[in-house]
This record gives C-alpha cells, structure tokens and sequence, in this order.
C-alpha cells in the first residue's frame, strides 16, 4: 500500500467514532464496540493483521482498562464515601460561607472546587457534582453548568488521579518504547511524566486566566437579561482576584507535576490554591467592594431553568449517573443521620483526601515502597505472548492509584462513624456507575492498540502501523505549521469520547510520530496533546448533557457549546501559538 492509498483507510476507525457519537448522538458504550470492529477489519484487509494478533492487541487494551477502571472505581467509591457522610456538604458549604457575591462564588466553587473534584476523580465528576451545588446558592441553572464545565478544564490534564497521563500516555506510548529509551529516557513511565510535566506548564501558564474566563462567561450572558445591557464591567472589578487564583493554582501545579508525578497535581494545586485564597479573602483582601448578583428571578428568561428551582432544596440533591457519564440524574439517598450534618469540621471533612495525598506521595517518593508495590511478588499480574504472539501485558494493581483511594474511603468510615448501610450504598452505587464507562473504555484502548499494532505482525508489509500511517499524512499535510494545529487534535478527541484519557490514548502515539517525523520535540508536542483534550472537556458532549441533567435542563446541549466555545477558541488559539514557540524558540532541543 502507498501512504496515499493507506491514510484514508487507516482514518476510518476515527470516522466511525466521530460519526456514531457526533453525527447520530450514540453513547459511547454504544459507539465505541462498532469502532473497535472497524478497526479490527481495516486491520484484517488492509494491514494483513492475522486474526490472533487483533485478538491480542484487543485483549492488551482491555487489560489497560482495567487498571483505569480500578481508578476510576477507587476514585468514585470515596466521593460517594464522602457524599453520604456528608463530607462533601460541608465542604460546600464552607466555600460558600466566605462571600455570597456570584463572581466571588464562581471563583471558589465553579473554579477551585470543580478543579479539586477533577483532580480525584474525573470522568464527567466535576460539572456533575459541582453544577447542582451553584444552583443551590441561587444561579441560574444555565449558567451553574457553564461555569462548572469551564472551571474544570485546566485540572482535566492529570485528573482522576493521574490517569490521563499514567495510563492515557503510557499505554499508547508503549509501542515506541524503543525511541523512548533512544532518546535518554529509563522507561516510558519516566518520559511519561516528563511529557505530562510539559504539559503542566502548557495548561498552568493558559489557565491563569480560566477563573476570570469563567466569571466573565457568567457576567456577561447571564448579568442581564436584555442582550444589549451586557457588560464585562463586573468581570473587570474582581480581575485582581481571578488572576489571583489563577496564579495561586498554577504555581503549585506545574511544581508538583515536575517534582512529585502526574498524579497529583490537579489535588494539590486545588488545595493549596484554594486555601491561599480562602484565606486570602478571609483576611479582607481582594473582596469586591460591592457585591454582584444576577438579575431577579422572575426576570430570567425560560431557557436560563430547567425543571429544579434554583436555590430549592432539591437543587443541592447532586445526582451520581451523571458522575460516570451517565444520561439521567437522580437523587442520591443521603442518609438522616448525616444530611445536612453541620457538625463536621472543615479539617475532618477534608481529612480523607489529606490522608490520599500522602499516601501517593509516600507510595511514589520512598523508592524501597514505590518499587516494593511495582515489583514485589503479588504486586502485578502479567500475562506474556498473548494467543501466541509477541503482545503482553501487566496490571499494577497494587501501585495504581485506585488501590490507594479505595484505602481512603476505608479511612473515612471510622472518620465520619458512618453505618454499614451508608457505606454500602457508596460502594454499590461506585461499582453502578462503572459498568458504562467500562464498555466505552475496554473497546476504545482494544481499538487504538489495534491500530498501534498493525505492522507489528511477523510478514507485515505496510508502510507503518495505522497510526504511523496517520501522522504521516499530518505531517507532509501540514509541515513545520503543525505544531500550532498540535492542540486541536487533542480537542477533537475530547470533544468526540468526552474524556481527556480516551484522547490522550488515542492520539498520543500519533503526537510522537508526527514529532518524529517533523524533526521536532516530542514531549513538547506530546504535552500539547494535553492543551485541547483539557478544553475540549468543556464542550464533549458526554459531559454536558451529564451536566445539564443533574440542574432539571435536559435538551439545551447546543447552546452550553455554542457559549463555551469562547473559551475553547481562547485556549485553542493561545496553546497553538505557546507550542509553537516552545518547539522553535524556547525549548527547540528538548527530546
């Protein structure tokens, strides 16, 4: 096959994918299988793949998946942990004692709240939980879900744990292990990290301005009710504070990314950014000197609500489908002993993630630990030459985050003297919530691995695998242009699978050839990856209909993108133009 024959046929795996969940509004756990067979069949015709290796390949993505739905579970088993307990009541309501001015509120919940919901669990969480919260303070719900959407975005590069970098760059980058090496690396995990630290810095220094973003979406759409009275005049008076927190997040963000791993600096900077402006705004700093609000209620047009009254008792009701990716949202069952409780201690309401971070620091930094739990008898279940083949695989089960989350939610039984009953419920409703995300995530790594794996095959005659085949097509398209496009492919793949993991997996191999091929840095254009599968988190469709579900506003799905697309150009626009001047100017001769 010539590339100009095999690029279109190498491309059909993705169409597919864009044209199921796109065109015709499937499901991922719908769409994802159907792509996975259209890859498997390029890759049967095509690329002459034998059909054992397209069963092993398959069988490898599924057993990465595995590793990220334990995550994922671990990840959802303490927030429901801390929801029935009514942690997370509290914690809530501890951001939003501190000013009841809507720009100050949107930079507590909408940003710094949402970023730390991201930074532990991920996965569609964070709009989820944190849009039914400001429509409980009083916001439109329009409004609640555009803040929380884009006050997330910046945290989505090492949510969940890390699991956007630990597994969504070092499954796919598996496959270039030997350049990796080449290249002065000790193993793909280390340049793993080292790619996501990049990252880091690309999204820390773009998401300084994301609160002011944020306020000044709110300000502006939903400030007046007339089209011709908008203003950013309020976003403007409270810009000190905004840039603020921007700085506050940043700073420990792209610090614990290069000096601690990639899975916690979402967590850490959350926390050490918000308490440095809590206590910011405690000690009379940085307080708007009057307060903003939204016009009153009964001038709001229709589409701003939906079928949950702002400010209502329902509205703080934050329905856990939609924490998963779910369509529907329902009340969660709290239990009387704890809902509402205020008798919890901000200190004890936090204590169960405090204990998560210091175990993942203590899991990662004390070396006779951290190789212990990676190479320790019992620690990993590898299976080697899978159906025959040349293909293997591992799962970490005892290193992975998911392991160490899980141990968190255990802690904070006794910490919260919750009842069986309570703690069975979370874990019931956790392992509930996987079971869609695990088909859409078995199927989309079992089809990116294919697609790594098609010229791996012994008597393999093409020019590349399909991903090879992919970037090489980019590359001779768009040239020593293409590091200013590296960020739009990242979008795209957010924007179509609604996770910045599945589009890191799925581009992130694509990433390092095209670098490759370029003659360029590949952590840097690795790292970009990660500028628009961050911001494409705002407008997947996946997470805006979750969103929009758990505030009563079901249909509206077009219009949240249509607005959040301002940031997005934003973010797009700037993340070209920063990796361009990083790969030719700044940092040209970084591997």
């Amino acid at each position: 096959m010539t590339l100009s024959a095999s690029a279109p046929l190498a491309l059909v795996p993705l169409l597919v994918v864009a044209g199921l969940l796109v065109g015709l509004l499937w499901s991922t756990s719908r769409a994802m299988p159907v792509a996975w067979l259209a890859a498997a069949a390029v890759a049967f015709l095509a690329w002459d793949m034998p059909v054992n290796w397209i069963l092993a390949a398959s069988a490898n993505g599924a057993m990465a998946a595995i590793e990220i739905l334990w995550i994922v579970f671990g990840a959802l088993v303490l927030l429901y942990t801390l929801m029935n307990s009514g942690a997370v009541d509290r914690i809530n309501a501890g951001f939003a004692s501190i000013s009841d001015d809507r720009r100050v509120q949107v930079v507590l919940l909408g940003f710094f709240l949402a970023t730390f919901i991201e930074g532990v669990a991920g996965f569609g969480t964070p709009a989820a939980v944190v849009a039914p919260l400001l429509l409980a303070l009083g916001f439109p719900a329009f409004a609640a879900v555009v803040a929380a959407l884009i006050g997330h975005a910046v945290a989505t590069v090492f949510g969940a744990v890390g699991t956007p970098i630990i597994v969504g760059f070092e499954q796919p980058l598996d496959a270039v292990s030997e350049a990796i090496v080449g290249g002065g690396f000790e193993s793909v995990s280390t340049y793993a990290a080292s790619a996501g630290a990049w990252g880091a810095v690309f999204n820390g220094l773009l998401g300084t301005l994301m609160p002011l973003i944020a306020v000044g979406m709110v300000v502006y759409f939903f400030g007046a009710t007339d089209a011709a009275d908008r203003s950013l005049a309020p976003a403007w008076e409270v810009a000190p504070l905004c840039l603020f927190a921007g700085v506050a997040f940043a700073v420990p963000y792209v610090a614990s990314a290069w000096l601690v791993g990639p899975e916690l600096p979402s967590l850490i900077a959350a926390m050490v950014g918000g308490a440095v402006v809590v206590l910011t705004l405690n000690a009379g700093y940085l307080l708007p000197e009057e307060e903003w609000t939204f016009p009153p209620r009964e001038e709001w047009p229709d589409h701003w609500v939906g079928s949950i009254e702002p400010g209502g008792d329902a509205a703080a009701d934050t329905d856990a489908d939609a924490v998963a990716g779910g369509d529907a949202a329902e009340t969660d069952g709290e239990s009387g002993s704890t809902a509402g409780e205020s008798s919890i201690s901000l200190l004890r309401a936090w204590s169960p993630y405090l204990a998560l971070v210091v175990l993942l620091i203590g899991t990662r930094v004390i070396d006779p630990v951290a190789s212990f739990l990676q190479n320790g008898p019992g620690m990993t279940v590898s299976v080697e030459g899978i159906l025959g083949t040349e293909i293997g695989g591992a799962i970490g089960w005892a290193y992975v985050p998911g392991t160490w989350l899980l141990v968190s939610a255990l802690l904070a039984v006794p910490v919260f003297r919750m009842r069986s009953g309570e703690v069975t419920d979370a874990w019931r409703e956790a392992a509930g919530k996987i079971v869609s995300p695990a088909i859409a995530l078995v199927f989309v790594i079992a089809m990116v691995e294919v697609m790594l794996q098609t010229a791996a095959h012994p008597g393999a005659t093409a020019d590349g695998s399909m991903i090879v085949v992919l970037a090489d097509a980019t590359a001779s398209t768009f040239g020593a242009a293409y590091p200013f496009f590296a960020p739009t492919v990242g979008t795209l793949g957010a924007f179509i699978a609604g996770s910045i993991t599945v589009s890191n997996v799925t581009f992130a191999a694509f990433q390092f050839e095209i670098a490759q091929e370029l003659g360029l840095s590949t952590q840097l254009l690795v790292g970009a990856q990660t500028i628009g599968a961050s911001i494409g988190n705002v407008i997947a469709i996946h997470n805006v209909i979750a969103a929009l579900a758990t505030v009563g506003l079901v249909g509206k799905a077009g219009h949240v993108i249509r607005l959040n697309l301002i940031p997005v150009a934003y973010y797009l626009t700037a993340g070209g133009a920063l990796t361009t001047a990083f790969v030719y100017v700044v940092f040209p001769t970084v591997f």
